[in-house]
């Protein structure tokens, strides 16, 4: 039986797109939100991946542009407005253009942060073809949110090098470095202000570790759902009971009501502008 929960829940990790062997549709987002009682989810399209997993390039046929990635996510934003935001997920080797940029500056409503995966798009966070979708999401005064793990592309060192080099733009390390035991990121984000974790498959030990060193204000609940189907937060791939079980049940009974709001919600809301 999964855990059913009265406090709200923002999900600032949630997923639609084919690609790979992903296969996250919108209507799954919206059956798990129901069922599960999720009440807002950040949304970014992995269509717009450009690397498999085995981070070769992938042939044009199976790519999408970011411009199209962008629009379908957009649709679904503006079908389920206030419960649909959005993460412009990037292709960093495509220009940014000044459709790119109207389409920003007229959904500035929903879209709240510009998402970067360096692992499936075959290029370190810290390369200026990334670094120029940073500085768009400064001028909007946009988040940064990036995937991190344990290459050296997608190494939380990137990211904390260039928040150090953008003091003003808070940045959202993703996973806390997926396939890690999460120490180094946590030391990253303890000693740059603007440094922000996520939840994402991420383990109740590690995010208690993470509220000691730097405080309940700077990491955010995220799921990667519908990954491993439309029932992620009630199971993994293997039918085994899901790690989001725990963090909606007895990770409530480990901290305050104060610093499981701030989690599961508040943060969200105070990073992404949600209104609610």
């Amino acid at each position: 039986m999964f855990e059913r929960r009265n406090t709200m829940i923002i999900d600032t990790h949630v997923h639609i797109g084919q690609s790979l062997n992903f296969d996250m549709r919108e209507e799954d987002v919206l059956y798990s939100l129901k069922k599960y009682n999720i009440d807002i989810a950040v949304v970014s399209n992995c269509q717009a991946a450009s690397h498999d997993h085995d981070r070769k390039l992938l042939p044009e046929s199976m790519q999408t542009s970011g411009i199209d990635c962008l629009k379908r996510s957009l649709k679904f934003a503006r079908e389920n407005e206030g419960k649909i935001y959005l993460q412009h997920w990037v292709k960093p080797m495509e220009e940014i253009t000044s459709e790119l940029k109207t389409l920003v500056e007229d959904n500035i409503d929903v879209i709240r942060g510009i998402k970067f995966h360096p692992y499936h798009s075959g290029v370190a966070f810290t390369d200026e073809s990334c670094e120029k979708y940073v500085r768009l999401a400064a001028e909007y005064n946009l988040p940064v949110i990036s995937h991190t793990g344990t290459e050296y592309d997608d190494n939380p060192k990137r990211l904390f090098e260039m928040a150090k080099k953008y003091p003003n733009t808070n940045f959202v390390m993703v996973h806390l470095g997926l396939g890690s035991d999460n120490k180094e990121a946590i030391e990253l984000c303890k000693a740059q202000k603007n440094l922000y974790g996520d939840t994402t498959w991420v383990s109740i030990k590690s995010t208690l570790e993470f509220i000691d060193k730097c405080g309940s204000e700077r990491i955010m609940f995220g799921s990667d759902s519908p990954i491993d189907g439309k029932d992620t937060y009630a199971f993994n791939f293997k039918g085994e009971r899901s790690l989001y079980q725990e963090y909606f049940g007895e990770f409530k009974e480990m901290i305050s009501k104060e610093d499981y709001e701030n989690i599961m919600w508040r943060n969200a809301c105070r990073l992404f502008s949600i209104k609610l």
